[in-house]
């Protein structure tokens, strides 16, 4: 499908607030007044890849994340620091009436040490927007989630959201799920259940090779936010070209808590590319191509 131009996406020069002085000159006077808003992201200059990530969420927060969104789910993984650097940058007044709902440890800390007010799904219920990061989109947006660990939140984010977005580096953009990313589909399980499960995936839904994810820091399993273990299992090509069907197999197994695939839920994903430029696909087939800065 050819690509349409658009205008060209956010510079990447480094932004940072500017304390306005006080009538008195009184740097102090302006930090009594408001909150400083920190940017989540070090200074000093980004890889190819990192830069990458940052293109696509700082164009998709400049066009989703709107003045009247009050609710704004962030989601997890290498590039939602991101997506909260461009908010910080949307500034105090933007923010100070807006409350971030993060789906694990890492988004809660990003919001907290970025300044902006935390809260919780249990008291807003609906969102206005979620921006997530993804392992790997297909090309109906279809997505894989749950590298991190946190796949459940995530989608519990991305149901209650009136709009639900994705960000990532070129990398994960493919035409069919399990091209890159060869993990397989994140499986959440209940650790009472997690043999019985895998036997099922290895007999009888075809993924012989599934297998519980260990700790690299730890002895024994990754254990989620949640206090459960968490399954690999790769599947074929022909599996994953219509992965609604394997995700509701997997789903019907009991002591499966929530499997890592996102099937219809996204309007439309980023993808930041390694010239500068990002790729947009959007729910319905249209793929857009936002040129590189001059």
């Amino acid at each position: 499908m050819p690509l349409a131009p658009r205008n060209s996406p956010p510079t990447l020069d480094p932004v940072r607030p500017v304390m306005p002085r006080t009538g008195t000159g009184s740097i102090m006077s302006a930090l009594s007044r408001q909150p400083l808003l920190k940017t989540p992201i070090p200074a000093g200059k980004l890889t190819v890849i990192e830069k990458s990530k940052q293109l696509a969420a700082w164009t998709a927060v400049d066009e989703h994340v709107k003045p009247e969104h009050r609710v704004i789910g962030i989601g997890s993984g290498s590039t939602v620091p991101y997506v909260v650097e461009r908010i910080v940058m949307q500034g105090f007044e933007a923010n100070k009436d807006r409350v971030f709902i993060p789906t694990g440890f890492q988004s809660k800390e990003l919001i907290v040490s970025s300044g902006l007010s935390l809260g919780d799904v249990d008291q807003y219920p609906t969102i206005d927007v979620t921006l997530d990061g993804a392992d790997e989109v297909d090309s109906s947006l279809n997505c894989i989630k749950g590298g991190g660990a946190c796949h459940l939140r995530e989608k519990v984010l991305a149901e209650a959201a009136n709009t639900f977005i994705l960000v990532a580096d070129y990398r994960k953009n493919v035409d069919v799920l399990c091209t890159n990313f060869k993990p397989g589909v994140p499986i959440e399980v209940v650790p009472f259940a997690y043999a019985k499960v895998l036997h099922n995936l290895h007999a009888v839904l075809g993924s012989p090779t599934a297998t519980l994810r260990m700790a690299v820091a730890k002895a024994g399993p990754v254990v989620s936010d949640n206090g459960n273990f968490i399954i690999d299992a790769p599947f074929s090509h022909e599996d994953m070209v219509e992965p609604y069907k394997i995700m509701a197999r997997i789903k019907m197994l009991t002591g499966v808590v929530e499997v890592g695939l996102f099937c219809h839920m996204a309007k439309a994903a980023y993808f930041g590319n390694a010239d500068g430029s990002v790729t947009v696909k959007w729910d319905g087939g249209k793929v857009e191509q936002v040129s590189a800065s001059p």
